[in-house]
Formats: C-alpha cells, sequence, structure tokens
C-alpha cells in the first residue's frame, strides 16, 4: 500500500506559466470591482459551468456501493467468511496509489472512460477471484478523481467560499447512497432476465448509466468544459477572470506558489506536521463513512433494507450544505468538524447498544451524516492551510490517500461471525472517531498559536519601525 505522487514536467512548466499569469492579474494595478449583484451572477456562472459535470460523475462512482451484498452477489459467487470483506478492501488498496496531475480536466475524463469498462465488467464475474481481480482495478481507475478534482477546486474558488463548493461534490456521493438504494429496489425486480441475478444488472445498468455520461463530458473539447485556471477560461470575460483571481488573491499568495523548485515543494508538503496531523483526523472520518457504506442491513427484508437506506442519505446531504454554509460564512472548520465526528459517535453509540430496530434506524442517519459532512471538513481545512500550489497539491494527495486505507479498515472489521451486532465493527469506529475528537483540538490550538505569534512579531515590526522577517509568509494567517 504505496503511494505515488507523480507530475507531468511539461505540465509543471505550463502552468506554472498560468500561475505567474494569475499573479499578474491579482496585482492592485488590474483590480477591476464588481458589484455585490455581478459578482454572485459571476459566481453562479462559473458554478453551472463547472460543478453538475463533476458531482454527476462522482455521484456514478459512488452508486452501485453496498447494494450489490443484498441482491445475491454472495450467494450466486459462494463467498464464504470474509471473500466479501477482501473484495471491499481491494478497491482501497489500489486506492492508495494516486496520480497527482496538473491537468486535472484531462485526469477526470480519462478516469470515467477507464472506470466505465470496469463498472461493465463488474456484472459479468462469475467467481471470487475474477470479483477481487476487477474490483482492485477499479480502485485504480477512481483513485485520482477526488484527490483531483478536490485540488482542481481550489484553483478556482477563494479561501471561504470553498467549502459550500466542495460540499456539493461530495453531496453527490451522499446522493448516491439514496437513490443506489432506491434503484437496486427497482433493478432487483429484473433478477434473473438473461440468465443474470439482480447484483448483475444493478453493475450492468448502473455502467450503462456511467457510459451516457462519459460520451456527454467527452463529445466536447476538454478546455471547453474544465478549464486549468481563471486567467485562461474562455467562456469567462477579461474583467470576469480578474475578478475570480483577485478573489483568490485575498487568502492566497500567488507569487509563493511560483518560488522554489518542485523537490523543494514536495519535501516541504512530506514534512510538514499539518499534513500527518490531518491524516490521523482523515483516518477517524473515513474508517466510520466506509464502514456504513457498506453495512447497513437494518434487520428488515433485502427490499426493505434497500429502500430504508435511502433516508439516512438524503438527511446526509442536508446537514453536509447547512454545515458548509456556515462554515465559510463563519471562517471556521475545526468547531463544525468536531461536531460531526460527536453526531456520528452517538450514532454508533446506539447502533451498538440493543435498542429496538426503529431507535438503531435513527441512528443511522447520525451515522451517515456525521462523517460524511467531517469528511468534507477536514480535506477544505487542510487545503485553506497549505501554503503552495505544489505543496498544497501534494500535501491533498497525502491526506486523501491515507484517507483511502480507512475504507480498507472498514472493509475487514465488519467480519461474518459477528452478525448481525458487530460489535467489534462498530467499537473500533467509535475508537476511531474519539480518535479524531481529540486530534482536532489539538491542532485548532496549534494554529491559534502560531496565529498569535505571527500577530506578535508584527506588531512589534510596526513598533520597531523594521519589517516582518519573512513578509509574504508573514501575512498568512492559518484558519481554525
Amino acid at each position: 500500500m504505496t503511494q505515488l505522487v507523480a507530475f507531468d514536467s511539461d505540465d509543471v512548466r505550463q502552468d506554472i506559466a498560468g500561475e505567474k499569469s494569475e499573479a499578474v492579474l491579482s496585482l492592485p494595478s488590474a483590480r477591476i470591482p464588481l458589484t455585490p449583484k455581478e459578482e454572485s451572477q459571476l459566481w453562479l456562472k462559473v458554478d453551472l459551468r463547472l460543478m453538475p459535470i463533476i458531482a454527476l460523475m462522482y455521484l456514478l462512482c459512488f452508486l452501485d456501493r453496498g447494494n450489490a451484498k443484498l441482491d445475491g452477489l454472495m450467494t450466486q459467487l459462494k463467498l464464504d467468511g470474509n471473500q466479501y470483506n477482501i473484495a471491499l478492501v481491494s478497491p482501497r488498496v489500489s486506492q492508495a496509489n494516486h496520480l497527482v496531475s496538473t491537468k486535472e480536466y484531462q485526469l477526470a475524463c480519462g478516469i470515467l472512460c477507464s472506470f466505465v469498462m470496469l463498472r461493465m465488467l463488474m456484472g459479468f464475474v462469475k467467481n471470487y477471484p475474477q470479483l477481487a481481480g476487477v474490483r482492485f482495478c477499479l480502485g485504480i481507475a477512481e483513485s485520482g478523481y477526488y484527490a483531483g478534482i478536490t485540488y482542481y477546486l481550489t484553483m478556482w474558488y477563494p479561501k471561504y467560499m470553498l467549502q459550500r463548493r466542495f460540499a456539493i461534490f461530495l453531496g453527490a456521493a451522499t446522493s448516491a447512497g439514496a437513490f443506489s438504494g432506491i434503484l437496486a429496489y427497482g433493478i432487483n425486480f429484473m433478477n434473473g432476465d438473461g440468465g443474470y441475478q439482480g447484483w448483475s444488472w444493478i453493475f450492468i445498468l448502473e455502467g450503462i448509466a456511467t457510459v451516457v455520461v462519459g460520451c456527454v463530458a467527452l463529445s466536447h473539447k476538454p478546455a471547453t468544459v474544465m478549464v486549468d485556471y481563471p486567467s485562461t477560461a474562455k467562456f469567462l470575460t477579461p474583467n470576469e477572470r480578474q475578478c475570480i483571481v483577485q478573489r483568490r488573491g485575498q487568502h492566497l499568495l500567488p507569487l509563493l506558489d511560483e518560488e522554489g523548485d518542485l523537490a523543494a515543494q514536495v519535501r516541504a508538503a512530506i514534512t510538514d506536521w499539518q499534513v500527518w496531523a490531518m491524516c490521523i483526523v482523515q483516518l477517524s472520518i473515513t474508517v466510520p463513512l466506509y464502514g456504513i457504506t457498506y453495512f447497513l442491513p437494518f434487520g428488515y427484508s433485502t427490499s426493505a433494507s434497500q429502500l430504508l437506506s435511502a433516508p439516512p442519505y438524503v438527511f446526509g446531504v442536508i446537514v453536509l450544505l447547512v454545515v458548509a454554509y456556515f462554515s465559510d460564512k463563519t471562517q471556521l472548520r475545526s468547531p463544525f468538524i468536531f461536531a460531526t465526528q460527536a453526531i456520528a459517535i452517538l450514532g454508533f453509540i446506539i447502533n451498538i447498544t440493543d435498542a429496538p430496530y426503529g431507535v438503531k434506524y435513527f441512528g443511522t442517519y447520525l451515522c451517515v451524516a456525521g462523517p460524511y459532512t467531517g469528511g468534507a471538513g477536514s480535506i477544505i481545512w487542510l487545503a485553506n492551510n497549505l501554503e503552495g500550489k505544489c505543496k498544497r497539491a501534494i500535501g491533498m494527495a497525502i491526506v486523501i490517500c491515507m484517507g483511502n486505507l480507512g475504507g480498507a479498515v472498514a472493509s475487514n472489521i465488519f467480519r461474518s461471525q459477528d452478525a448481525p451486532r458487530y460489535f467489534l465493527g462498530l467499537g473500533i469506529e467509535i475508537m476511531f472517531l474519539a480518535m479524531g475528537m481529540i486530534a482536532v483540538p489539538i491542532i485548532a490550538l496549534t494554529y491559534r498559536r502560531i496565529n498569535a505569534r505571527k500577530d506578535t512579531l508584527e506588531r512589534q515590526a510596526e513598533v520597531d519601525g523594521g519589517e516582518v522577517l519573512d513578509a509574504k509568509k508573514g501575512s498568512f494567517r492559518y484558519t481554525l
């Protein structure tokens, strides 16, 4: 389970040129004011261009998860012991290898093409080795999309407008949990048609849907759908491009992004304490997140379970969007991450007890809403606090890689011999959440101390009539 971070040298040179053009546009002499109404219309224009295709493709990545088990996959393939768990962990292992490309729109289109073919193959596997092999390849095909698009959004949106857009993107995956249950319920009526059971039709039909979206996404030149930078976006006017670059420049340091060689920025990311601290937070969220995605039996029939899995995800999307709005509005991350972890741990505590099914079903609402919402906050928290374009890309890739390993943990702690209570699995989920609830306040307090130290140095420099030791980095403040 190694981590691979690779760059194309030509892409890096082109990106440096793009960053320089953004730096020029962000200079005070180039500022072009827009009225609040004009700026709102501008961001709506960008949202309508970027977010629908990004969210739809991510929804399709998650659409088939968790329902095939209920529709006969284990029975037909004669999976015994922990073979189903091993099949689940296969894509998580392969997803620990991330390719960080600076041409994220090309990466997204390439991922969708390979993902389509492998999604279709899932419906035709006949035995356990084929299932594990295809799922391993599926993880490789899918691995770069989340990290790539997350980083891509940081190149477009200002620091405190980012989480709302990321919530829309991540909400697509949460929505998939709702839609997949309803779709699987309907597809299950095709059980036996053409010699295939219901689980096969889930992969085949949802694969066809992916083909359709893929054709739409690839029927245009990539630059007309998604572009590298606002400064090169042809669907924007020159004034609009300048406005977006300037708004991003209020909290970022464009000139810092192009300084130093690539190797130095890679080393800076790998040795930065906050990257590894945030890995702990991300693991504490992704283990419960994947656990509740894969294992949602409520003690009812297959059809009832499929339908009952939808409402918790709808609730999760609502909580995700509401929390993202207030997190951006208050310009705070850690309090909301901590609160969502507390919500999740309450849900898992409810489910580990011998409470009635109705009470446990209420607990699943909390189990879904907490990790999905907290996961969005932790990634954006890191993105807000990493200085430098390449360092931000590397740091986010490392944290997301570690988060994917949480899926490997979650896939193996819900053992078949522990059904239906799953004491071991639920207990480990609670342990990881508690670990995150300890880490978040420590990280936030550390950021606060660093900010306070910078404030003291700046005040002292003003009194002494001197300059801050590093004026560029000194002006940067960590988001709490």
